[in-house]
């Protein structure tokens, strides 16, 4: 991953801009990593996928869930349980 120190960052904005359509950058301040900065394209990708990847995983608990009697009223009643 490229990197940019936070002081180029701000003098090379442009540059910046540029290099992030191609690839993340990591911006560095005093020597360690404080952010990155990625295209919007790349950013909406990670978005996506961690969207797909949670519903994936809901999906399978209410699966998993199901086949183990719970059902909506069994949730309810559990919920309401304040022992």
């Amino acid at each position: 991953m490229k990197e940019i120190t936070a002081r180029d960052a701000k003098n090379r904005f442009g540059y910046l801009l540029d290099a992030v359509q191609s690839a993340p950058v990591r911006v560095t301040k005093k020597g360690r990593a404080v952010g990155v900065m990625m295209s919007v394209q790349h950013y909406e990708r990670l978005r996506d996928a961690a969207w797909e990847g949670l519903t994936m995983t809901m999906d399978a608990l209410g699966e998993a869930a199901s086949a183990n009697g719970l059902t909506e009223a069994r949730l309810k009643a559990l919920l309401a349980d304040e022992s």
